[in-house]
């Protein structure tokens, strides 16, 4: 018999998307003849899917789901919009934010070997693959991730193009206005933001920016290149900086002011903590 190398179990698992325990397993049974392995593995219903693995998914769905401490957003992914709307994906998509929420798995990798609540005989990823069979398309759960809720925050959540696009805002300084942050997040689904505010954005892009800025002034006095350079800068700044952007809702005032202006009325201090802005395939 071949020796069973951590290579060929490595090779097996991208193949099928099988346990690495479960590959290794099929590999000895199979005497290390990688096409017999993963006859192994699709008999035992685990790699039903493997001759669409390699396919590509850009079509797909995005949830969230939240209880009194946690949020979790999900994504699967497929390769058609007809699949994406069939009532088993959407099941499959569901039933991951119910686990997830339920478990708080560390990363997607341990997710995909827990046990399937529904179906403790097979995992989640077993789970995937026979919706797979079923469904005769390549499906990945692409994404998913736990979000910790803080006290003294608020979370609005926006769902776009029947889940193809969705923001969720933390808001801190209150636990009660979802509606607030909801509105802020509607606003980042239009406006695409890519920091939070000006701190955020990285040195090289910045660098990349005023090296652009400085090419359109070749020529002009130095006091006059600065000033334009700065300009362009803060140009930059509110149309990549969520709360220097102007808000969509009323353009006389920006995503800061508009949340300064709803504070005062409710006599707190409110801030956008964060967020997250998930597109399908994105």
């Amino acid at each position: 018999m071949a020796e069973i190398t951590a290579d060929m179990i490595k090779n097996l698992r991208e193949r099928t998307g099988v346990a690495m325990g479960k590959c290794k397993e099929a590999l000895v049974l199979a005497e290390g003849d990688m096409e017999k392995a993963i006859d192994v593995l699709r008999k035992a219903g685990m790699a039903a899917g493997v001759k669409k693995e390699g396919r590509e998914t850009k079509e797909g769905l995005i949830l969230t789901g939240e209880d009194k401490n946690s949020l979790v957003i999900a994504e699967a992914n497929v390769e058609t919009d007809f699949v994406a709307q069939n009532d088993r994906f959407k099941h499959f998509v569901h039933d991951v934010v119910k686990q997830a929420l339920e478990t708080k798995p560390a990363s997607l990798a341990d997710f995909a070997q827990q046990p399937y609540y529904k179906d403790k005989s097979i995992s989640i990823d077993q789970y995937r693959n026979l919706l797979i069979q079923a469904l005769g398309e390549n499906i990945q759960l692409r994404r998913l991730e736990t979000i910790h809720k803080h006290p003294n925050s608020s979370y609005g959540i926006y769902s776009h193009m029947g889940g193809k696009l969705v923001v969720v805002v933390e808001i801190e300084g209150s636990s009660d206005q979802e509606g607030i942050a909801k509105e802020i997040a509607m606003h980042i689904a239009a406006e695409n933001p890519e920091y939070l505010k000006p701190e955020e954005i990285p040195a090289h892009v910045r660098a990349r920016e005023e090296e652009i800025a400085r090419s359109q002034v070749v020529g002009k006095p130095e006091n006059v290149i600065e000033k334009i350079v700065a300009g362009k800068i803060k140009a930059v700044e509110e149309q990549l900086c969520l709360i220097h952007q102007k808000y969509i809702k009323d353009n006389t005032v920006t995503v800061q002011q508009f949340l300064e202006i709803c504070a005062k009325k409710l006599g707190k201090t409110l801030s956008v903590r964060c967020f997250w802005r998930w597109k399908v395939g994105a």
